[in-house]
Order: structure tokens, then sequence, then C-alpha cells
């Protein structure tokens, strides 16, 4: 029984309405030039659409020479899309006779809905209360609307129609939208869609990801973003697809001011631009700058394979332009490769005397047509190289289009990424035409080749993120835990902000070191504290309307004896009184003195758009100032706290050292952020937390002071588990014990990206008919970011259930079942492997009957799986399970069981 690549439950399914219709309904269509009604028709019946295409309107008995309806009801064809350019108000009722004429694609280019306030806020809503009750889609509303090159719609009002090609466009703003079809007709750009989302009441990011993941068209998919309103639903997407396809993204509102407009705008909450760039990293999407490298980028991860590094080789006809290029390179973090001995001496022996022996490689004006040639193909064994750009200057002897030839000639020879740059407009045009035609990306400035050259490595570093396989750290949190329930449900229905020593707790039952606070009231208590800890000891001010005590001078250091300490107690209280007269001041905490090390912050806050995010960087008493802080988000495992703290500027401090203190111990590092993401998962009423300073030094990772407040206002309504988390964590509800038949016990659970080796050695059991009967065919040797996709799943849209069974030496991976929910969100394809040596011994119905049992609940209403006539073993399982069985070939079987 085998599992096919899966859709999502997402609900994709009736898009097709929308991009490929045969028969269009355009309410609102008008005689009237210079109308949105007009126009939209006009470009419907225009050249290229195959399909029909009918005018409603009340008051025209034909537009534009059509004959027109009065309303969708009266077409007496079945129709599949409504493209709807009516008054807001009227909107509706319209949309509620398209779902009682069976019409299920709806794109809505009316404005005055949620952006206008209120009123057009209840408008969206009856929408979607429409939406419901008649099974639509909708895009929009306030679109521009969408087109499908290939198949001739273009079912928008705008002034051009775009070519076609095989990026997909998406974009919030209809303006942009506009903009970006006039530049791409000169740049001669195409596309498989383009589409104008609008308001996003309903069709989103999200949808149209998963609909252009799986299209073959499709070759790399281009977002213009304001807001993004469901992360965990655009997350899941994007997780799946950006391996296989490209998803670039430009979001709006970078500085606190543009995403004050972005606001009003759209009528979303617009999110912190630091949230955004870690969302999209974690994502897979490549986040550019400018409206411009969205296509450039688009291009080249689609065409050139992806680079290692960041080290670019630079060979020009000009040091001008190359300049340009190394001082952007720079300020993007890549660096020049160094040309090593044999590459120097293999350039001298066909360059000028004068040649500058460095990288940039000027090759001089006077460089002919093979001169180009030959020191590239010279570079491209230069193994310090992460990839090449070619920049041309029409100043010298080489012809620009024969130059181009003779790079395309060169390329042949290398597998790292190779970009150009012809600078000039007509002479170059065709030099141009040719390299995008051969599959190398060229680019109009020195500048945006480099830029472009970055996103390739932030694409690769995205995408080892999603399929490098993490070290296990197991977290257990302590069994201290259970008395400690009720301090973190004492906010309940309200807000309540842990003492230090109460934080302090809950971070050591999930296993990170603490200065341990010791609470006195008295001075006399202090005294008795600093005695038990040892001198020299650290007193704070303890008060929970204190939030950051040094804000108030409520923190004395390196206190040495009995007398100060009381000294300290007076002075502290004092301070608190004199500062915050309004503070209920409840003595002070002691605890050690702990010097040394590097001062770091780990932090949460729950952010209203993006749940629960954690924080990394500096910390002590100028986090603020400096405001170095790496973004994530939980749950995290090794590897993706280990690209938090790579995010940090303290980063190369911390792995390096400075002026002679040794490097922090980044392995406790990893291990205290993973920690500290578990709490956050298992709490979802921690509304913020902040352990700073968290003192890291060579040996020993310790909390010197933390702050956690808790906030159960709208937790305990939630309806699903984990609902402040965009990512979905490991689902330990499908942990279970199965007996099989000679009474050996199987261990029953979901595959992690852990599980990377083991999966390794079950794949190396299995006997060419095993995998046949699995996979339908023989598998070779299988790649990593093959096995990575089978370990780092989503557990929202798919469940990989392994079984493991104790063996000498350990627990041994013996077979793995398997779930993809289907686009329907109401189906899901299953499957079942057993390595060889454990055959025959039940385990395989155990794991047949596990996974059906986890699609019933999910809340699938019915399961499948295509099995091979000659599986009898999986035929008699189905069939004795009530699966129909319906024959599709000679050779294969559909099963199909309803839950």
């Amino acid at each position: 029984m085998r599992i096919s690549g899966g859709g999502s439950a997402t609900g994709i399914e009736g898009l097709d309405k929308i991009f490929k219709p045969e028969r269009i309904a355009v309410v609102g269509a008008s005689n009237r030039e210079g109308t949105v009604g007009f126009k939209l028709f006009n470009n419907l019946i225009g050249v290229g659409f195959g399909g029909f295409v009918y005018p409603v309107n009340p008051f025209s008995p034909n537009i534009q020479g059509v004959t027109a309806y009065p309303t969708v009801r009266r077409i007496p064809w079945q129709v599949d899309l409504a493209v709807i350019a009516t008054p807001a108000h009227i909107v509706p009722q319209v949309v509620e006779e398209c779902g009682e004429s069976g019409i299920s694609g709806i794109v809505i280019v009316s404005s005055g809905f949620g952006e206008t306030g209120p009123g057009g806020k209840a408008l969206e809503e009856e929408l979607l209360r429409l939406k419901r009750s008649h099974g639509l889609r909708i895009v929009g509303p306030n679109c521009l609307g969408v087109m499908h090159p290939r198949t001739g719609l273009n079912a928008t009002f705008a002034n051009r129609r775009a070519a076609p090609g095989k990026i997909a466009f998406v974009s919030q703003s209809g303006a942009l939208c506009a903009s970006v079809l006039d530049w791409a007709a000169h740049a001669r750009v195409g596309f498989s869609y383009f589409v104008s989302v609008g308001g996003m009441i309903d069709v989103d990011f999200a949808d149209l990801i998963d609909y252009f993941g799986v299209d073959p068209e499709t070759r790399s998919i281009v977002l213009f973003i304001e807001a993004v309103r469901e992360p965990r639903k655009f997350m899941s997407a994007a997780r799946r697809f950006a391996g296989t396809k490209p998803i670039i993204a430009v979001k709006t509102g970078r500085s606190p001011e543009g995403a004050r407009v972005a606001e009003s705008h759209t009528g979303a909450i617009a999110g912190e631009d630091a949230i955004y760039d870690s969302f999209f990293s974690r994502a897979g999407v490549v986040r550019a700058e400018e409206v411009a490298d969205l296509f450039n980028c688009s291009e080249v991860l689609s065409m050139q394979p992806s680079p290692r590094g960041t080290n670019l080789a630079i060979i020009t006809n000009a040091g001008g332009p190359a300049v340009m290029a190394t001082d952007a390179l720079i300020a993007r973090g890549g660096g020049l490769a160094a040309l090593s001995e044999e590459i120097l001496r293999s350039l001298d022996a066909i360059l000028p005397r004068y040649w500058s022996r460095s990288n940039p490689i000027d090759i001089c004006e006077d460089a002919t047509v093979d001169r180009f040639g030959r020191v590239l193909e010279i570079c491209f064994k230069d193994p310090n190289a992460d990839g090449h750009l070619v920049i041309y200057t029409p100043i010298g002897a080489a012809d620009p289009t024969e130059t181009a030839r003779r790079i395309i000639e060169a390329s042949r020879e290398t597998r790292k990424p190779l970009l150009t740059c012809w600078l000039g407009e007509e002479d170059v045009r065709e030099a141009r035409r040719i390299l995008r035609h051969s599959g190398i990306p060229t680019c109009p400035t020195p500048e945006q080749a480099v830029a472009t050259f970055m996103y390739m490595n932030q694409y690769a570093r995205n995408l080892e993120l999603l399929y490098e396989p993490p070290e296990e750290l197991p977290i257990v949190p302590s069994a201290e835990i259970r008395s400690l329930r009720d301090m973190i449900h004492s906010a309940e229905g309200g807000t309540r902000t842990l003492t230090e020593p109460e934080s302090k707790r809950l971070l050591e039952a999930y296993g990170i070191a603490t200065a341990r606070a010791h609470v006195a009231r008295t001075a006399d208590e202090a005294v008795d504290a600093a005695f038990e800890i040892g001198y020299p000891v650290a007193m704070k001010i303890l008060s929970p309307q204190v939030t950051h005590k040094t804000d108030i001078d409520g923190v004395i250091l390196n206190i040495a004896s009995d007398q100060q300490v009381r000294s300290c107690y007076r002075e502290l209280v004092d301070r608190a009184m004199r500062r915050l007269p309004s503070a209920e001041v409840e003595g002070v905490t002691v605890q050690p003195m702990i010097t040394g090390g590097y001062e770091l912050i780990i932090g949460a806050k729950r952010d209203p758009q993006f749940g629960s995010v954690l924080i990394f960087g500096t910390g002590g008493v100028g986090v603020e100032l400096f405001k170095d802080i790496s973004v994530g988000f939980p749950p995290l495992n090794q590897t993706l706290a280990r690209r938090m703290i790579e995010a940090s500027k303290a980063h190369r401090i911390l792995s390096e050292g400075y002026r002679g203190r040794p490097p922090a111990n980044i392995r406790l590092l990893e291990e205290a952020l993973v920690r500290f993401s578990q709490l956050i998962v298992d709490y979802p009423q921690i509304r913020e937390a902040d352990v700073n300073p968290l003192l890291a030094d060579e040996d020993r990772v310790v909390a010197l002071d933390a702050r956690i407040m808790m906030d159960t206002g709208g937790v305990s309504a939630r309806v699903r588990p984990h609902e402040h988390l965009i990512i979905s964590p490991y689902p330990t509800r499908y942990l279970a014990i199965r007996t099989l038949r000679g009474g050996e016990e199987a261990l029953l659970r979901p595959i992690k990206p852990e599980d990377e080796p083991f999966l390794v050695e079950l794949f190396r059991t299995f006997s060419e008919e095993t995998m046949r009967l699995r996979f339908f065919h023989v598998i070779g040797e299988i790649s990593h970011r093959s096995l990575a996709r089978y370990c780092n799943i989503d557990y929202d849209r798919e469940m990989t259930i392994i079984s493991e069974l104790r063996e000498s030496g350990g627990w041994r991976m013996a077979g793995m079942a398997s779930l993809v929910v289907q686009p329907d969100g109401e189906s899901g394809e299953v499957a079942v492997v057993v390595g060889d040596p454990w055959q025959n011994r039940g385990l395989g119905t155990e794991m047949f009957d596990y996974i059906v049992e986890v699609g019933r609940s999910m809340g699938l209403r019915r399961v499948f799986g295509e099995i091979l006539a000659r599986n009898t073993k999986m035929m008699h399982i189905a069939h004795e399970r009530g699966f129909g069985l319906r024959q599709m070939d000679e050779e294969n079987y559909m099963a199909t069981l309803d839950l």
C-alpha cells in the first residue's frame, strides 16, 4: 500500500472554478467606458479566453454587443465563476444568488468592505456566512481580479494582460499589480497565474501556495504581503512547498511608521518586522527588500543551484562596476572568494602582466570574447568560490552577444551558481535574452546581481533549517512542576506577575539552572539568607509592581558582610518607596553573587498575531539600548536553537571569546533555549517572560534574574490544543503501546526530525519486493532531503507513525505508517510498510489499525489507499477492516473506508 504526494486541509478544492472556468458571469458589467464594469467585461471578451462570458446587468439588455441577463439566476447554463463589480451593499445579495445558482467560484473586485470600518466589516461577515452555507470560494473583496495567462483568462480591470510564464504572482495591493504588469511587459517576464487577493476574506496566501505548489505550470511563487492574517496556516503551506518551489516575498511596513500605514490600508494588524523576518525564515520563504528583487530572485532560484556559502568570485572588464558589486556584497554580509595560488598562476598565464591578481578579477577593458570564457573556466575550478558573477561593460573589443554565447558555453563546466550583469540597454538586449534562455540569470546592475546571490544564500539556509536533522534533547519537566501548578493557574480570569523566586522555580522545573533567590522580608532574614549562601551576595527589591528592578536602582551587587546586608536592605526598601510610592514592597531577595561570563537574555511574549514568540540576544541593563535580539517560534529543537543564537550579534563573541575571555558553551545555550521553548509550549498562560540576565560561560548557563507574567484571558476558551503556537508541536497524544502475536510489545509514536538516522537503517532492511509493494518501484540510495522530508512533517497536515521494537542494544525502528490529509480536508491517504526482519508478527496489522484510528481522531471522514493486486496480505487486512475495494486496472486496487 503506498502513499502519494499530499495536499492539505486548508481547503484548496474549488479553486479550479476560479482559475480554470469554462463559463463566467460578470455581475456589474457596463457599457460606460472608464468604469470597472466596462474594463472587466472588455478584458474577458477580448482575445484569448476560450470559454463563455455572460454579462449581468438588470438595466441594460446587452453589454458591449453581448446579450445581458438581469441576474445570475436567469443565465440558462451552469456558470463556474462570477466576477462581481457592483456597489458593496449589493454584493451579499449577488453572492447569495450565485450560491443558490450553483456558482461556487467568486471574485469580488468591489471596494467598500473591511477597509472602510465597522459597516464594511459587517458586510464581510455576511459574505463569510454565505460562503459557509453554499460552499463557495471567494477572492477579494477590493481586488484587481485574477489572470491565468495560458488559458487567456483575464478577469481583471487592469490595462495590461500578463504574458504566459512560470511565476505565480500574488499581491494584496491592486495598485502594485498594475505597476508589476507594466514592468513585466518591458522586462519580458511571464506568469503562470496573476492574482490580486485584496481583502482576503476567504482565499488567502496559504490557499494559493497550496494550489500553486502542486500546479505543473508554476516554477516559483512570488508574494507581495501587507499582513499575514493566519500565520499558522501560511507557515504550514509554505513549509510544505518551499523546498520544491521557491517562495519569495516582499513584506511592507518594515518601519513602525510603515506598519501603521499598512494597518490602515488593509484593515489588518501589522506585526513587528523582526517577527516577520523570523517567520519567513522558519517557513522557508525568501524575504526580498524591493519589488524588483522579487522577480530576479524567483527567476534565479528556479534556474540555478543553491550556493553553499557567501563567497563570490567577480569577473569584469571594468573596475568601477566591480567596486560597486564588492561594496554591495560586503554590506549584505557576503565576502569575496580568496583566489588560491593555483588559480592565480593559471590566470597569470592568460591575463596581462599588470592585472590586479585579486578578486574582483579585472580582465581589462581590452578583453576578448575568448578571454572572458577562459577566465571563467579557470575560476570554476577554485574551491573557495561559492558562486560567480560576470560583469560585462560595453567598452572594449568583446561583442556583448558573442561574449554571452561564450559564457553559456563555459557554464557547462560548473555546478555552482552563475550570475551575469550586462550593463547597458539596447546594445545588450539580445545578449540578455540568450543568457536567460539558457538558464543564466542576468541583472541590470551589479548591486542587483549581488542582492540576488545573497537571496540565493538565504534560500539555501532556509532549506537547511527545514531539512537539517537536529540532535535530540529530551525535555521532561521535573516532578516539582506538579507543586507549581496552583501558582501557574493562580491568574485564572486575569493577570499576575510571578515573583522572581516563583519564576526561577518554574525555570528550574524545566532544567534551567538559576541563581536561587532567597526571600527576606526583614533585614535579619536577609542576613540569615546571606550567611547560608555565603558571601559575596546580590540583593534585589521584591515587589510585584516593580517590573524592571534596575529602573529604580533596585539591585545591589557584591555585598560582603552582615553589616552591608542590613544597610542594603534598608536602602533597597527606601529606594522603592521613593521611586514608586504605590509599590507593595514585600522585602528583598538574596542570591549568590555570580560573576564572569556573558550577559544574555532569553524571553517570550504572546503576540496578538503570531502567538508565542521567543527572543534571544545580548542582555543585561543595556538590552533595550543595544536591541540585539533574534526571534524564533516555539517549539524549538537543537538546530533551531542554534540558528537563533547564530542570528544574534552576540554570536561571534559567544563562539570565539573576547579579549582573553573564553567562548561560551554554545551547546548548553542551545539546551537552555530548547528547555525554555518547551515551557512556553506547555503553558499558553504565559503572556510575557524575561530571563535577564542569563549568564553564560565555558561550562555553565545560569539565569540570574527572571520575570514571568501569567494571563489566562481567553486561554481557557481556546478550542484547539496549542492554539498559542503557529507551528504544531510534537503530538505526544499519539504515543501508544501495542502487543504483537508473540506477546512482544511495540511502541508506536509520531516520527520526528531526529529520527532520520534510524529511518536510514529501516530503509536498508527493505527487500526489492517490499519496496515495490509500498512504493510501487525499487528505490536506490535515498537522499538526505528525501529522508528529511519524511521526518520533518507538519503534524496539522500529515502523520507518520513509526513502530519501535526492543532489541539487544535498545529500540529499533521496525516500520512506519503514513497518513496524508487531502485538499478537501475530509479524506486522507494511508500507507504502511514493515521492515523485512519484522514481518509476519502482526506489526503491519497493528500499524494499519492505528493509522486509521489517528485519521478518525483528526476528524477525517474517510481514508483510502492504493494496493497492488499481488499484495495479498494488505488486500486481506483491508477487506477484514471493512474497506471497499475497487479495481483500478489489472495491477491496482483502491481501498476506501468511511470513518
